[in-house]
């Protein structure tokens, strides 16, 4: 008849239980806790390596989609723009520019030409000159829009008033995939720690376990430290394989201290992990938490930084989404990872960082519903 008692006379059966007896032997309190730790945090991994679709997004995925972003967004040659010209002599001026890949066209196909995108601009005969036709909107068409002026101003005699000269420097920690790879790391810690600790804990609530085991002797606190102490522990191999693979394949620079970057996962994780608690402190059903995460998580997917500079968002906004607490994670990975910032350097990340685990935490725990 336990299981029918209240949440509160089941805790209180348990505060009471200071001695068992296993194997004939009585045990203390503190004895039990610790077992009870070790086997739900226990359970915690057969779960996670039970489910291969788990191990698939933690793992695999990261990877993954690391090498696909590095591979596409790879390092490469300038690229070669095509334009349209209607006028074989402007043509003829054009095709001394490299970076100009020049077509004759008549005014109708060159129209055609680039409403479907196969031209960025089109170049037209003028009243006293040339008109240049093009998308303002379109960085390519900007581009070209300033090779083809100079080709044709130094086909007509003009010459550079100031001589310059170019100084390449091609260096790990300025190219894309650079960049996304702490992107990519923060977005894993929120989805393995938000997911994997919320979708458990409501799927216990769901088959009525936290009923059952808020009436064992198993204290309300291991239950929860389980979690985390099994994410602690497959954040080592999470981060390993993905700052790993990045490293090895694409050779990203690690510029910081590695122990710092452990510590910045380690905090991160917890941050996240206690997110995920509070998401599923109340909700009933699969289908409640998922909606709940998605709701959390989709605007940080898409405002802080993963795969493009969350500088490109309007200035008012800006404030709110550095408060973020995935946008706080990434700067500092970004910071560590490419920059060599050491952790004095990010206090005010590290304050956003800290501020979200200890609210969410706390607040879960008020409000942490066992049925």
């Amino acid at each position: 008849m336990s299981s029918l008692r209240s949440p509160e006379d089941a805790f209180g059966m348990n505060e009471s239980m200071k001695a068992t007896a296993v194997n004939g032997v009585p045990q203390s309190g503190e004895g039990i806790a610790g077992r009870s730790l070790v086997q739900l945090t226990m359970v915690r991994f057969r779960e996670f390596w039970r489910e291969p679709e788990a191990v698939f997004w933690v793992f695999v995925f990261p990877v993954l989609l690391t090498g696909g972003l590095g591979i596409a967004f790879r390092n490469q040659p300038a690229e070669v723009l095509k334009v349209g010209a209607v006028e074989a002599t402007v043509s003829a001026a054009l095709s001394r520019e490299k970076r100009l890949s020049v077509q004759i066209m008549d005014r109708s196909t060159g129209e055609t030409g680039l409403s479907t995108g196969r031209i960025a601009l089109l170049v037209l005969p003028g009243e006293e000159g040339v008109v240049y036709r093009y998308d303002d909107t379109n960085p390519e068409a900007r581009t070209a829009r300033l090779l083809v002026d100079r080709a044709l101003q130094r086909a007509a005699g003009a010459a550079d008033l100031v001589q310059t000269s170019d100084d390449i420097v091609r260096e790990p920690g300025s190219r894309y995939i650079d960049f996304v790879v702490p992107g990519l790391l923060g977005m894993n810690l929120m989805g393995s720690g938000i997911w994997g600790l919320g979708f458990a804990v409501v799927d216990a609530r769901r088959k009525k376990l936290l009923k059952r085991l808020v009436a064992s002797p198993m204290r309300r606190w291991e239950y929860l430290l389980s979690f985390l102490l099994s994410r602690l522990v497959l954040l080592s191999f999470e981060v390993a394989a993905l700052v790993g693979f990045a490293v090895w394949i694409f050779h990203v620079p690690l510029r910081g201290s590695v122990g710092e970057l452990a510590l910045l996962c380690l905090v991160a994780s917890l941050m996240f992990s206690a997110l995920g608690l509070l998401i599923a402190s109340r909700a009933q059903t699969i289908e409640a938490a998922s909606g709940l995460m998605n709701f959390v998580m989709l605007p940080m997917w898409i405002l802080s930084g993963v795969f493009f500079s969350a500088e490109r968002f309007p200035e008012s906004v800006l404030p709110f989404i550095r408060a973020l607490p995935l946008t706080a994670v990434i700067d500092t990975l970004r910071a560590n990872m490419l920059q060599g910032t050491p952790l004095a350097g990010m206090f005010w990340p590290l304050a956003i960082i800290t501020a979200w685990g200890l609210l969410s935490f706390f607040v879960a725990l008020r409000i942490f519903r066992w049925r």
